[in-house]
This record gives C-alpha cells, structure tokens and sequence, in this order.
C-alpha cells in the first residue's frame, strides 16, 4: 500500500539540450538519477546527441530509456498531432529503432520506454496512440522493455493486464491538477522553480504515496519513479534535493529492477 515503498528510481528526460549550458546540467544531472530517458529525434536529438548521451549515462552507472514523441520540434513535441496511424507508427519506429542501434553499439539496451509531451498525455489515456506506441515499443525494443505512465492513469491498468512492465511516475518539479494530470504549462506555478517545493513534494510520494493537488486536494499514487525534468529551472539543485529526501525518507535511490535489467 502507499507509504510503504522501500525503493524509488529517480530519472530525468535528456538528450534535449541543444545549448552547451543545457547539456552541462544534463550531464550534471546523470551524476544523481538512476535512469534517464534521452529524446529520440522527435521533439529534439539526433544520431549524434542520442549517442554522446547514453555514453555519459553509462558511464555514470544510469539505465538508458527512450523519449520519443510526435515529430513536432517548433512545438517541442508539447502539442497534439493529427496523423495518420501509418506515419506516427513510421515516425516512432524511427525514434525508437535510432536508439536502439546506438545501444546496441554501446553494448547496452533499451530499459524503458516513456512517450513526451502531449503523446505522454494521450497514451496515458489509454485508446489508439495507447495501443500503437505499445506495438512498435514491442516491435523495436522487445517484450520485456518496460513502459513509463502517469501514476494511476488509466493505461496502467490496460497495460498490467496485457502483462507489460509498467512503471508508474510521478513529478517532482510539476504542479498537479485535481484530475490527476499535470497544470497546463502556460498557468502560473505549473513548473516548479524552488527546490525545496519539489523536495516536499517528492518527500510526500515516497512516504506517504500522496501528492497536494493545485486546489489543496490530496491525491493518492504509487509511484516507481520520481521525474525531474532537465530542463526545469535549476533542474540539477531539484534532482540532489529530491534524492536527498528521498535517502533521508529511508527509500533506496536505484534504478528500475525490471525484466530486462534483471537478465
């Protein structure tokens, strides 16, 4: 039941950087999670920063997953596209299919497989772009890859019933709308800027598996992973206070033990 997790994984969305002080925090920010999941050359990336990042992943110890996401980069992958199911479903195999022959290069794989942005939002809901990301996941990453949701949204459900490894996640650096979802970003106080507010907010995951929603209400998810976005404001002083809390909760920071990381 919540409150009594002894292990948390705590990640960060990578890859995405195109400045060098972007990438810097980036690297920074694989000094403190356990896994990361590097954009796949749909919202940002490209065969060059996919590569560059997981070697420094892997060099700091960090599972290597993947973000991918429309192929949207003016909206940065955070607005919904109409396509056709062919071209998302070639578009997504291309993202999904470019890193994983860069792990496979490195002598790695693919753990993972969390969508972006408004793809995020629409898997979680289960339906079509639900069922599509889970067949080409499958196609390109293998059956055991685990698949990143929202805490308590309805593909989770779908996807524990089909026997997929699912990790459930929740943020630390993102305001919570009373449905569950996350504030839209355009609203004020949607992105957390203060550390010390996505400490307390991660302390609550870990300890108490609740979450305080904009309107004051108490949410309850059970969460496997803890997010923290690199691209959030002083996203690197997010993550070191997050893992803090998480050590001084008594919960053990450590990547996802999945199938796949258990071969």
């Amino acid at each position: 039941m919540p409150g009594e997790r002894r292990t948390v994984d705590l990640s960060a969305d990578v890859g995405e950087a195109s400045d060098d002080d972007g990438i810097a925090v980036e690297r920074a920010l694989l000094g403190v999670v356990t896994s990361a999941h590097v954009a796949c050359g749909g919202h940002a990336g490209d065969e060059a920063s996919m590569r560059a990042t997981v070697e420094a992943a892997l060099a700091a110890g960090v599972h290597v997953g993947a973000h991918p996401s429309y192929p949207d980069r003016l909206g940065f992958g955070r607005r919904p596209m109409d396509m056709q199911t062919g071209d998302l479903s070639s578009s997504l195999a291309a993202q999904l299919g470019a890193l994983v022959a860069v792990t496979d290069s490195l002598g790695t794989k693919v753990h993972s497989v969390k969508p972006h942005g408004a793809l995020y939002g629409e898997v979680a809901r289960g339906g079509a772009p639900y069922d599509l990301l889970l067949s080409v996941m499958h196609e390109q990453c293998g059956a055991d890859t685990a698949l990143v949701l929202p805490a308590a949204s309805p593909a989770v459900a779908l996807a524990t019933g089909a026997g997929v490894t699912v990790l459930q996640e929740g943020f630390a650096d993102r305001a919570y709308a009373p449905d569950g979802g996350l504030v839209a970003r355009h609203e004020p106080g949607s992105v957390y800027g203060d550390p010390a507010l996505a400490q307390a907010q991660a302390r609550e995951l870990v300890t108490h598996g609740t979450v305080r929603a904009s309107d004051g209400t108490r949410l309850t998810f059970e969460v496997d992973t803890i997010c923290v976005h690199g691209d959030s404001p002083h996203a690197l002083a997010m993550a070191q206070a997050v893992r803090a809390a998480c050590i001084a909760a008594g919960v053990v920071v450590r990547a996802p033990l999945t199938r796949l990381s258990a071969e």
